[in-house]
């Protein structure tokens, strides 16, 4: 295991508890599959109580995970800071006398992805990153790493709900564009000037069909190649500096 892996890892019942009791910020938590015993049981309902992702997994994938060796058949993946909630990030903009510039994205489970779109929307200067609690990497040592750093100096939102997140903000003001390869508005037509929200799907599939229906905007990248598409990262980067260029042109 890598070690930037390794300090994101809590593993045993007591670790993790104490990690919960704290108030450390926690990714997820992995428990063994079939597992019946009453801590465990108490683990998951605490985790779940605070927000925090619980999954069941196979002993093999934990017994992989493990560090220690030692995990009694509990791993928790620490995040590396706080997640904010999307209103947040709205305030952020307003306090620095800005066009909100949000990015979001929807089911991107490839850790350095992420951290590679964290990294470009800092860079940027936009105002948050919103992420699922699910289906989606989290903010873990790994992202951080990816990010360069960034994952310290942006906001991000990690939230139950994508469309519920998206629905919020259209009602704050927000225009979200979502990039489709087949969506309508191509990306030198989109108006980015006002306050926007750009939706990243994911590396495989792209938008999930609820949150595609709820974009104001679905807008395409121009290709001219035999290849089809852009990895997640490079669509974000194209995607977030036309918003740049747009309002600093």
């Amino acid at each position: 295991m890598t070690e930037e892996r390794r300090e994101g890892v809590i593993e045993g019942r007591n670790a993790v508890i104490e990690a919960l009791r704290a108030g450390r910020p926690i990714d997820k938590i992995y428990i063994a599959k079939g597992e019946t015993d009453a801590t465990l049981g108490h683990i998951a309902s605490k985790a779940r109580e605070k927000g925090v992702v619980v999954v069941e997994a196979a002993r093999q994938k934990l017994d992989f995970m493990s560090v220690t060796h030692s995990h009694q058949g509990v791993i928790a993946l620490a995040a590396v800071r706080e997640y904010v909630s999307v209103g947040d990030i709205l305030k952020i903009a307003e306090e620095r006398g800005e066009k909100p510039l949000i990015v979001i994205c929807d089911e991107i489970s490839d850790p350095h992805n992420l951290g590679a779109v964290i990294r470009t929307a800092e860079c940027a200067g936009a105002h948050g990153v919103i992420i699922p609690k699910r289906r989606s990497a989290g903010v873990t040592p790994i992202v951080a790493k990816t990010s360069a750093g960034a994952v310290e100096h942006i906001a991000v939102s990690r939230v139950a709900n994508i469309t519920a997140a998206i629905k919020e903000l259209q009602k704050a003001g927000v225009w979200v564009f979502g990039t489709a390869a087949d969506g309508k508005t191509r990306l030198w037509d989109a108006d980015f000037t006002g306050a926007s929200a750009i939706v990243i799907g994911s590396e495989g599939e792209g938008m999930s069909r609820l949150v595609s229906e709820n974009c104001d905007f679905r807008v395409s990248i121009p290709m001219f190649g035999k290849v089809s598409s852009l990895n997640a990262s490079a669509s974000a980067a194209i995607l977030i500096y036309e918003a740049v260029r747009q309002r600093k042109g």
